[in-house]
C-alpha cells in the first residue's frame, strides 16, 4: 500500500513534470507535485493548504481505473506526511479506522462522469496539532470492504504538496501536466520547431519570468497570471521553469520532457547478442534490448548521469524486434548500473543482466553474505537497476575429472539456503559440505537461487534469470560452492523456474495493461491469463517464438557459466498452451495427455542434450502415465510424490499405505532411472510432524514418542532407498525435521535445529541413512529390473535379484507384533546388513514375527557398506 515516490521529479518521458516551489525561506531543493495531478485528483484551489477547506475530486477513470466501472460508494483513504514524518512512508493520522470497513467521516460524494469528491481541511479533517506542519496528503480511494482500490496508473499511492499560506507559491495552470506516477503524454511535442502554449499562476503578485532550458519567452510584472509560448529547436531533455519574485522572496517550478530525435534502422555489429557484450578489453559495450513494437528506448545510467541523451538513443535492428547501442570509454574496472527508458515511460532493468541493484532490499543483505555490493543510484532513477562490468570477477574452476552419478543411482538432497543455514549464503554452504559428504548423497539440488523478490522467499517468485539473488552471495561464491562439490563427487541440481514470472520482472513490465492487471494481448512472452490451475505470478506462453529463445538462453547460460548438473524444473506441467481452465476441478484435464506439451518438452531436452548429452533433466510433472512414459522415454527424470502413502505407514494406520507407486514398471517405464521417488520435499508435510501428532499407538508403543517415531522414520527409508532408482530427501529429513510446513506460513522461515545433530536418537536416524545411502550407491542389485514386491499391508517387502546377490527387504510397520511370509526364493544362508544375526532357511519360506517398527535387509552375499 505505501509504496514510496517521494522523487516527483521526473526527466522523461514525453512528459513527466517535475515542479518545485520554494521561498527564500524554504528549502530549494523540495520537490513538489502539481496540483491538478492530469485528473486523477484536482482540486478547487490552485495552492492547498492547511487551514483553509478546498474540495478534492478523485476521477476514478485515471490512473489504475480500479474503480472505473464500480457504482456503489467510494472511500478515501487517506493520511498526512508532516515535520514528524521519519520519510513518505511514515503515514500520520490516517482518517479511517480500518482499511477493510466503511468510515462515514471518509465517504466521498458521487458527481458526474466516475468522479467523486469530498471537503477537506487538513489540520481539522486529520486532527493535526497546530505544532505539527503538514506537508502532504497521502491518499487511495476504496470501496467499503478494500476489494478494490484506486491508484495512480503504477499502483503506488497518490501524494498531494500542502502549501503554506502567506508565502510565494507558483504553478503551472496549461499544459496539462502529469505527476510522476502518471506517464501518459499530456504533451504531444514530437519534432523539432513545433511550439506549446504554457501559462502560470502565483499565489501572489509578482514579477514572473517563463523560460525553456535557461532562455527567457514570457515576463509579465506585478502580476498573478503569466502565458507564452516555447519553440523548441533541438531535440534532447526539455526544461520549461516558471520563476515568481516580489523583491522578498522567490518562488519556482519547473517541468522536463524528451523531445526524441530520429529513430534509426541499422544492424547491430555481428557480436551483439540480447544483453550485454564487452568489446575492447571492456572499454566499450553493446546493449540490446528485445522489445518488439516500442517507439523508442534510451539507455540511461552511470554512463550518462542517468540522463536520456541522443549518445545513447537506441538503435532499431531492421526486423524491428530488438534495440542496441553501443557504450564507449568505458573503465573495464567499474561496475556501472544502466537502465532502459522505454517509449519516455518505462524505466526498466536488463533482463539478462547478471545483476541488479534493488532500493528496497539491499540494504538488508549483510557484508558477510555480500562484500563491497556498490550502493543504489538513490536520487538519480528509481526501481531495480541492472549492472555491467568489463572485467568482472571471475572464478577458475579446478575440480577435473567429476563424473556425473548415474541415474539410477542418485541420491539428491534438496535444500533452501536460508533455512538450511543461519548465514543462508553460498559460502557456508560450502563450509558445510562435509556433512553431507558423510550421509552420502551425491547430488544438491538448490531451491531457486534466480533474482527473486524481496530477500526472503522460497525464490519461486522469479524475476531476473541470470542473476543470482545477491540474498544467498555473490556469482563467485556460487561457482566456488559447484566447484568445490564437483571435487567431492557431488552434482549441483539447479531448481529453474521457467512457468511464471513476476510483476518485477522487466518482461512483464514491456508490456503489460495497467486496467487489467494482466500481461497485455501482444507480450512477446506471457499468456494475459493463465492456462491451467495452481498458477502462480504471470504464466509464460511456451509456444511462442520468443519465450523459446529467452528459456534456451537461460538454460545455456547455467550450464555454460556454472556448470551445473541438472535442473529441476518447477510446475513443468504447466508448459502448455491447452487451456484447461483455474479452477481447482481443472486439474484432471490439465493432468491428461497433452501432445503440445510434449513437443514443448521434447524441444528443451534437446536442446539441453546438444549441450550436455548427460545433463539431468528432472521435472515436477504429475501428469498422466502416458505422457510421463514419453518423457521419460526422452531421458527426462519424473518427480514421484510418496509422502501420503510413507506418512500413513509411518503413522502406523496401512490401510491406504502402498508403496507400488515407487516401482517404475506402476508408471510404465521400462527401468527406473527415471523416477525420482521421495518421501518429502519442499512441499509436503514432514513427516515427523504427523508421526508425533497423529501418530498410531498400541499398549507401550507409541508412534507420538520422539524415539518411536524416528525409528519409523529409518524403516521407511530403509523401503525407500532399497527400491530401484533416483531418490531425493528434504533437508534434515535425516535428523527427522518435526517443525510444521505451516509454521510462520508455508513459505516464511522455519527455525533451524543443528543442535538435532548431538541428540543421540536423530543422530541414530542420520547414521541409518547414511547407511542405506551407502548400500544404494554401492551394491548393484539396487539397480536391477529383476524385483517383486508386496508393498501394501502392515508387513511389506521386497526381492530384488541380479547376477551377483538377491536382496530381500522385509519389515513391519503397524503398532503391533505381526507375523511375516516371505518367500525368499532359494534356501540357505541370508545374511543381515543391519548386523542382526543371519538366517539359516531349509527352504524358501521366511516365517518370522516382527515387532512393530522392526525390519530387516537380508543378502546371500553381504552387501558392501
Amino acid at each position: 500500500m505505501r509504496k514510496i515516490y517521494i522523487l516527483l521529479c521526473l526527466i522523461s518521458l514525453i512528459l513527466s513534470a517535475c515542479r518545485k516551489s520554494a521561498s527564500v525561506n524554504d528549502d530549494e531543493t523540495t520537490p513538489v507535485a502539481p496540483v491538478n495531478q492530469n485528473g486523477l485528483v484536482t482540486t478547487s484551489t490552485n495552492f492547498p493548504g492547511a487551514d483553509a477547506a478546498f474540495v478534492l475530486t478523485f476521477d476514478a477513470t485515471k490512473g489504475n481505473k480500479a474503480l472505473q466501472s464500480y457504482t456503489g460508494d467510494i472511500y478515501i483513504y487517506t493520511a498526512v506526511i508532516t515535520d514528524k514524518s521519519t520519510g513518505a512512508s511514515d503515514w500520520k493520522y490516517i482518517k479511517s479506522s480500518s482499511f477493510n470497513t466503511a468510515d462515514a467521516a471518509a465517504k466521498m460524494t458521487a458527481a458526474a462522469n466516475h468522479t467523486y469528491q469530498i471537503s477537506i481541511s487538513p489540520r481539522t479533517f486529520y486532527g493535526v496539532p497546530a505544532t505539527e506542519k503538514i506537508l502532504k496528503l497521502v491518499m487511495l480511494f476504496r470501496t467499503a470492504d478494500g476489494t478494490m482500490v484506486g491508484r495512480n496508473a503504477d499502483n503506488s499511492d497518490i501524494y498531494l504538496p500542502i502549501f503554506e499560506s502567506n508565502t510565494l507559491n507558483v504553478a503551472f495552470t496549461a499544459p496539462e501536466l502529469l505527476p510522476t506516477y502518471n506517464p501518459s503524454p499530456a504533451v504531444s511535442i514530437k519534432t523539432v520547431g513545433e511550439t506549446l502554449i504554457v501559462s502560470a499562476v502565483s499565489s501572489k503578485a509578482a514579477n514572473l519570468t517563463l523560460s525553456l532550458n535557461g532562455l527567457s519567452f514570457a515576463t509579465a510584472n506585478g502580476s498573478m497570471t503569466i502565458q507564452g509560448t516555447a519553440k523548441f529547436t533541438a531535440s534532447g531533455p526539455q526544461e520549461i521553469k516558471i520563476v515568481a519574485t516580489d523583491g522578498t522572496n522567490t518562488a519556482q517550478s519547473t517541468f522536463s520532457f524528451l523531445l526524441n530525435g530520429t529513430v534509426q534502422t541499422l544492424e547491430p555489429p555481428a557480436a551483439a547478442k540480447q544483453g550485454v557484450v564487452f568489446l575492447n578489453g571492456g572499454k566499450s559495450a553493446i546493449l540490446t534490448l528485445y522489445a518488439p513494437g516500442k517507439q523508442n528506448v534510451y539507455a540511461i545510467g552511470d554512463f550518462n548521469n542517468w540522463q536520456p541523451v541522443a549518445a545513447q538513443f537506441m538503435n532499431r535492428t531492421p526486423d524491428g524486434n530488438s534495440w542496441w547501442i553501443q557504450i564507449d570509454n568505458l573503465d573495464p574496472a567499474q561496475e556501472y548500473a544502466y537502465q532502459y527508458l522505454v517509449d519516455n515511460t518505462l524505466k526498466i532493468a536488463d533482463p539478462y543482466t547478471e545483476k541488479v541493484l534493488d532500493p528496497d532490499n539491499d540494504a538488508a543483505i549483510s557484508s558477510a553474505t555480500y562484500p563491497n555490493l556498490r550502493g543504489y543510484p538513490t536520487g538519480k532513477t528509481t526501481g531495480i537497476v541492472s549492472v555491467m562490468q568489463g572485467n568482472a570477477a571471475s572464478y577458475n574452476f579446478t575440480a577435473s575429472g567429476f563424473n556425473r552419478p548415474d541415474k539410477n543411482n542418485l541420491v539428491v538432497y534438496e535444500l533452501h539456503l536460508r533455512d538450511f543455514l543461519k548465514s543462508g549464503n553460498y559460502k557456508t554452504l560450502t563450509d558445510t559440505l562435509s556433512y553431507l559428504t558423510r550421509l552420502g548423497v551425491n547430488a544438491i539440488e538448490l531451491m531457486p537461487v534466480t533474482e527473486f523478490e524481496g530477500n526472503s522467499s522460497w525464490g519461486y517468485n522469479p524475476s531476473f534469470y541470470f542473476a543470482p539473488d545477491k540474498a544467498y552471495g555473490t556469482k563467485v561464491a556460487l561457482q566456488n560452492f559447484i566447484d568445490q562439490c564437483h571435487s567431492r563427487g557431488i552434482a549441483v541440481i539447479m531448481d529453474m523456474v521457467l512457468n511464471h514470472s513476476f510483476g518485477q520482472s522487466p518482461m512483464v513490465q514491456l508490456y503489460f495493461d495497467a486496467a487489467t492487471g494482466k500481461p497485455a494481448a501482444n507480450s512477446p512472452w506471457f499468456n494475459a491469463d493463465p492456462t491451467h490451475p495452481f498458477n502462480v505470478g504471470f504464466d509464460f506462453n511456451h509456444e511462442s517464438a520468443a519465450t523459446k529463445t529467452f528459456t534456451k538462453n537461460v538454460l545455456k547460460f547455467w550450464m555454460q557459466q556454472y556448470k551445473v548438473d541438472g535442473f529441476r524444473f518447477d510446475l513443468s506441467k504447466g508448459f502448455t498452451q491447452k487451456n484447461s481452465g483455474t479452477s481447482d476441478a481443472a486439474v484432471t484435464a490439465w493432468s491428461a495427455y497433452d501432445a503440445g506439451r510434449l513437443a514443448i518438452w521434447k524441444d528443451y531436452n534437446a536442446y539441453m542434450k546438444s549441450i550436455d548429452p548427460n545433463f539431468y533433466v528432472i521435472l515436477e510433472h504429475f501428469a498422466a502415465d502416458d505422457e510421463e512414459k514419453e518423457l521419460a522415454a526422452d531421458g527426462m527424470l519424473l518427480w514421484n510424490n510418496l509422502n501420503g502413502s510413507f506418512n500413513e505407514a509411518t503413522m502406523g494406520y496401512n490401510t491406504s499405505s502402498d508403496f507400488s507407486r515407487a516401482f517404475y514398471g506402476l508408471h510404465g517405464f521400462t527401468k527406473p532411472d527415471y523416477l525420482v521417488t521421495y518421501i518429502e520435499s519442499h512441499d509436503e508435510e514432514r513427516t515427523m510432524t504427523k508421526n508425533l501428532a497423529y501418530g498410531n499407538a498400541s499398549g507401550s508403543y507409541n508412534v507420538k514418542e520422539l524415539a518411536t517415531a524416528l525409528k519409523r522414520e529409518e524403516l521407511a527409508a530403509a523401503f525407500l532407498f532399497s527400491i530401484p532408482g533416483p531418490k531425493m530427501i528434504w533437508q534434515f529429513e535425516e535428523l527427522g525435521y518435526d517443525i510444521g510446513i505451516n509454521v510462520n506460513g508455508r513459505t516464511g522461515e522455519k527455525p533451524i535445529h543443528w543442535e538435532y545433530t548431538a541428540q543421540p536418537a536423530r543422530k541414530t536416524l542420520y547414521n541409518a541413512y547414511a547407511h542405506l545411502i551407502s548400500l544404494k550407491k554401492n551394491n548393484s542389485v539396487f539397480t536391477t529390473t529383476n524385483l517383486s514386491f508386496s508393498v501394501a499391508g502392515n508387513i511389506k517387502s521386497i526381492k530384488l535379484i541380479d547376477a551377483n546377490n538377491t536382496v530381500v527387504v522385509v519389515g513391519n510397520f503397524d503398532v503391533v507384533n505381526q507375523t511375516a511370509n516371505v518367500d525368499f526364493g532359494s534356501s540357505g544362508v541370508w545374511y543381515d546388513n543391519n548386523g542382526g544375526d543371519p538366517v539359516n532357511l531349509n527352504g524358501t519360506a521366511y516365517t518370522k514375527i516382527l515387532a512393530p517398527g522392526e525390519y530387516h535387509i537380508y543378502s546371500k552375499k553381504l552387501l558392501k557398506d
